[in-house]
């Protein structure tokens, strides 16, 4: 039970009650040198409990990447330049490995309804559709949200969708490309 003490109230101890979930004022027979030793220990303790976390975070591993959307006429011809594709602001949706079998496929080619396999997690790219995000290692499905449907273009030769491979210690990149509007 973390211990406060407040010096504007003289020698009042400030309790967490678990019930109430807040701080209760009660009166104590401690001087306030020995509270505020109490008070000195409890956040030496926790620095040094926050300095493990740091050092267990600088040991992580996921996936970052890109997401890009190609619009229009995407088949080359001779003379007229490609136009350059740009980053696309999308959520990324992170589900447990994902094959065909275990959606619901849309009458539009490469969008799904429904996805029953476990979502794990999400990420918000940002304005140039870069993300990156924090994984145990393992393999994972991503999809691109659109609307309320989900969006991938990418398959193994076993009909899994969007997989990539988590490894320790590393970031594995995922760039995926929305080319729903594109013609090729």
């Amino acid at each position: 039970m973390p211990v406060y003490y407040n010096f504007m109230r003289g020698s009042q101890i400030l309790f967490i009650d678990p019930k109430l979930g807040y701080p209760k004022p009660q009166k104590c027979s401690m001087k306030p040198q020995s509270a505020l030793v109490k008070i000195t220990t409890i956040l030496s303790l926790t620095a040094c409990f926050s300095t493990k976390k740091l050092s267990i975070k600088s040991a992580s591993q996921g996936i970052k990447g890109y997401v890009i959307e190609n619009q229009g006429n995407r088949m080359p011809m001779k003379g007229i330049e490609q136009k350059i594709s740009k980053g696309y602001v999308c959520t990324v949706l992170i589900f447990e490995p994902t094959s065909l079998n275990e959606t619901t496929p849309n009458n539009i080619s490469n969008l799904y309804e429904i996805i029953r396999t476990k979502q794990v997690g999400l990420v918000v790219t940002d304005s140039s559709g870069h993300f990156k995000v924090d994984l145990p290692v393992g393999k994972y499905s991503l999809f691109i949200r659109l609307g309320n449907k989900y969006y991938s273009n990418l398959f193994n030769q076993f009909n899994q969708i969007g997989l990539f491979e988590v490894l320790p210690n590393k970031y594995t990149e995922a760039n995926l490309i929305m080319n729903r509007g594109a013609t090729y």
